[in-house]
């Protein structure tokens, strides 16, 4: 019998966000305050080891998904690769320049998938 598949929603995503953002805010505050000049690119690099490695780590959750029950998938439900988790990582960017349409499109796809999911072939499932 198929295992039934439970997309993560909007604004369960949104709020996962959050909660990574709000993690990751101390880091790059904390190299605001040393400020040798590298808070943007020190930002972008912890940024992406951040959910590069634990979107590809047996977890498949950065902590904030974890905190709401979600992970990342390929498309098969299967862990993806880092180089799969990096694509999606920089896809946000393009999700983000685009006046967010990337992310809003989470909301009203079938699948619950923003751009960067689309560009990278993942899905953010329900655990």
């Amino acid at each position: 019998m198929p295992v039934a598949v439970e997309y993560a929603g909007f604004w369960r995503r949104f709020a996962a966000a959050i909660i990574d953002g709000l993690i990751l805010s101390v880091a790059s505050t904390t190299v605001i305050f040393v400020s040798l000049g590298i808070a943007y690119p020190f930002t972008l690099v912890v940024g992406w080891l951040y959910y590069s490695l634990m979107e590809s780590s047996s977890t498949q959750a950065t902590l904030g998904k974890m905190a709401l029950n979600i992970k990342v998938t390929d498309l098969d439900g299967r862990r993806i690769s880092f180089g799969r988790a990096t694509g999606r990582y920089f896809g946000k960017i393009v999700s983000a320049i685009i006046l967010l349409v990337g992310y809003i499109m989470i909301a009203f796809t079938e699948k619950k998938q923003g751009l960067h999911d689309m560009m990278a072939n993942t899905l953010v499932l329900m655990k």
